[in-house]
């Protein structure tokens, strides 16, 4: 597996250590020269010098040999912006690291699911932790290629959960609206903008990610 992280931070450096030990191949992409110089006797991996955000950048980094982009800069505005450039070059799979909570519905607005929210997520493992419902290995929750799927409901899919016409091997699960979480039976009505998480097998998640793709912006008229 081939895995590119964007920044340099304790983060990308953390996770670069792990990846390495199980023997993935590692490509950290990072602006600042003198850290890179810091890190490549310590990190057995590839460095490019460069923004992340900046397409010619990303394409060196090799999109068709890439399996995962990892986007873990310490700055959410540009992460988000090397995501959807990622996505933009063929990118397989990316993770869009933010640290204000806030981005959040605007990223999964932008079909940027897979969210690293650090700080929730330390805290929710840390909770689940202290009441013994989370396992040693979470990932073990997600076996035979099972992967989770977040959607926000448009105006032409308001109506019943059932609706959707999710692909085959797909099941809507928890509907996140407002600061409430409900769980849909059948009947259950979806209002405009909730979000809709999404138990899905990973061969499902390429028309998932299709349909509920935002799309580009109309182009201006032109002046007459």
């Amino acid at each position: 597996m081939r895995i590119a992280l964007i920044g340099a931070g304790l983060t990308t450096v953390g996770a670069a250590e792990i990846l390495i030990r199980r023997r993935a191949e590692v490509v950290i992409v990072e602006q600042d020269k003198e850290r890179i110089e810091a890190l490549v006797d310590t990190l057995d991996c590839g460095f490019i010098h460069g923004d992340g955000s900046k397409p010619a950048v990303l394409r060196e980094v090799g999109p068709q040999h890439t399996d995962v982009l990892c986007c873990f800069t310490d700055n959410d505005q540009s992460n988000i912006l090397a995501s959807l450039v990622g996505r933009s070059l063929g990118f397989r799979r990316i993770f869009t690291k933010i640290d204000d909570a806030e981005f959040q519905p605007i990223c999964i607005e932008l079909g940027l699911t897979d969210l690293i929210i650090p700080h929730l997520q330390a805290a929710r493992a840390l909770a689940d932790l202290a009441f013994g419902t989370l396992p040693e290995d979470f990932a073990e929750f997600f076996k035979c290629g099972s992967r989770l799927f977040s959607l926000i409901v448009r105006e032409e899919e308001v109506g019943p959960v059932e609706d959707l016409s999710l692909p085959k091997r797909c099941a809507a699960i928890c509907v996140y609206r407002h600061d409430e979480m409900l769980l849909p039976k059948a009947g259950f009505a979806l209002k405009l903008k909730d979000e809709v998480v999404v138990l899905a097998h990973e061969d499902s998640l390429p028309e998932l990610r299709e349909r509920w793709a935002v799309p580009p912006p109309s182009p201006a008229a032109e002046p007459e």
